[in-house]
Protein backbone atom coordinates (compact mmCIF):
# COMPACT_ATOMS: atom_id res chain seq x y z
CA UNK A 1 0.00 0.00 0.00
CA UNK A 2 3.14 2.28 0.23
CA UNK A 3 3.17 2.43 -3.26
CA UNK A 4 0.03 3.70 -3.97
CA UNK A 5 0.71 7.02 -1.63
CA UNK A 6 3.14 8.06 -4.08
CA UNK A 7 0.88 8.29 -7.27
CA UNK A 8 -0.79 11.60 -7.36
CA UNK A 9 -4.33 12.31 -6.85
CA UNK A 10 -5.23 13.34 -10.27
CA UNK A 11 -4.17 10.02 -11.50
CA UNK A 12 -6.65 7.90 -9.27
CA UNK A 13 -9.71 10.10 -10.55
CA UNK A 14 -11.64 7.14 -12.45
CA UNK A 15 -13.32 9.61 -14.27
CA UNK A 16 -9.92 11.04 -15.77
CA UNK A 17 -8.41 7.45 -16.06
CA UNK A 18 -11.56 6.64 -17.98
CA UNK A 19 -12.03 9.56 -20.09
CA UNK A 20 -7.91 9.03 -21.02
CA UNK A 21 -8.79 5.65 -21.72
CA UNK A 22 -11.54 6.25 -24.37
CA UNK A 23 -9.75 9.04 -26.31
CA UNK A 24 -6.40 6.32 -26.41
CA UNK A 25 -8.83 3.98 -27.81
CA UNK A 26 -10.89 6.10 -30.04
CA UNK A 27 -7.67 7.68 -32.15
CA UNK A 28 -5.91 4.68 -32.03
CA UNK A 29 -7.83 1.42 -31.76
CA UNK A 30 -11.07 2.03 -32.95
CA UNK A 31 -12.13 0.78 -36.80
CA UNK A 32 -12.70 4.62 -37.71
CA UNK A 33 -9.33 5.82 -36.12
CA UNK A 34 -7.55 8.46 -37.77
CA UNK A 35 -4.63 7.19 -39.32
CA UNK A 36 -7.52 4.61 -41.16
CA UNK A 37 -9.59 7.82 -41.87
CA UNK A 38 -6.55 9.41 -43.77
CA UNK A 39 -5.71 6.39 -45.24
CA UNK A 40 -9.24 5.77 -46.43
CA UNK A 41 -9.45 9.46 -47.59
CA UNK A 42 -6.35 9.34 -49.68
CA UNK A 43 -8.07 6.03 -51.31
CA UNK A 44 -10.90 7.85 -52.25
CA UNK A 45 -9.07 10.13 -53.89
CA UNK A 46 -7.40 7.71 -56.26
CA UNK A 47 -10.43 6.26 -57.22
CA UNK A 48 -12.00 9.50 -58.32
CA UNK A 49 -8.66 10.19 -59.88
CA UNK A 50 -8.99 6.85 -61.69
CA UNK A 51 -12.90 7.16 -62.44
CA UNK A 52 -11.98 10.27 -64.30
CA UNK A 53 -9.15 8.64 -66.55
CA UNK A 54 -11.59 6.32 -67.04
CA UNK A 55 -14.40 8.27 -68.21
CA UNK A 56 -12.04 10.37 -70.60
CA UNK A 57 -10.95 6.69 -72.01
CA UNK A 58 -14.49 5.94 -72.38
CA UNK A 59 -15.73 9.04 -74.03
CA UNK A 60 -12.50 8.73 -76.14
CA UNK A 61 -13.60 5.48 -77.40
CA UNK A 62 -17.02 6.25 -78.28
CA UNK A 63 -15.85 9.48 -80.20
CA UNK A 64 -13.60 7.04 -82.13
CA UNK A 65 -16.39 4.33 -82.67
CA UNK A 66 -18.81 7.02 -84.04
CA UNK A 67 -15.97 7.84 -86.48
CA UNK A 68 -15.39 4.31 -87.41
CA UNK A 69 -19.09 3.50 -88.01
CA UNK A 70 -19.82 6.59 -90.44
CA UNK A 71 -16.61 7.05 -92.03
CA UNK A 72 -14.42 4.38 -94.70
CA UNK A 73 -11.40 6.48 -94.78
CA UNK A 74 -11.23 6.07 -90.93
CA UNK A 75 -11.94 2.41 -90.91
CA UNK A 76 -9.13 1.67 -93.27
CA UNK A 77 -6.52 3.96 -91.41
CA UNK A 78 -7.76 2.07 -87.87
CA UNK A 79 -7.07 -1.52 -89.55
CA UNK A 80 -3.71 -0.25 -91.51
CA UNK A 81 -2.23 1.30 -87.57
CA UNK A 82 -3.38 -1.47 -85.46
CA UNK A 83 -4.07 -4.73 -87.13
CA UNK A 84 -0.94 -3.38 -90.13
CA UNK A 85 -3.19 -4.93 -92.63
CA UNK A 86 -1.96 -3.77 -96.29
CA UNK A 87 -3.29 -3.73 -99.87
CA UNK A 88 -2.30 -6.69 -102.32
CA UNK A 89 -0.01 -4.05 -104.50
CA UNK A 90 1.79 -2.36 -101.47
CA UNK A 91 4.71 -3.49 -99.37
CA UNK A 92 4.49 -2.93 -95.54
CA UNK A 93 7.77 -1.52 -93.58
CA UNK A 94 7.65 -1.96 -89.91
CA UNK A 95 10.05 0.31 -88.46
CA UNK A 96 10.57 -0.49 -84.49
CA UNK A 97 12.70 2.56 -82.77
CA UNK A 98 16.06 0.73 -80.72
CA UNK A 99 16.09 0.63 -77.39
CA UNK A 100 17.73 2.39 -74.88
CA UNK A 101 20.35 0.95 -72.88
CA UNK A 102 21.67 2.16 -69.65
Amino acid sequence: MKLLTHIPSWLKNKYLLAGAFFVIWMLFFDPKDIPSGFERKQKLNELQNSEQHLDELITDSQKELQLLKNDAQSIEKYAREKYMMKKDNEDLFILKSPLKSD
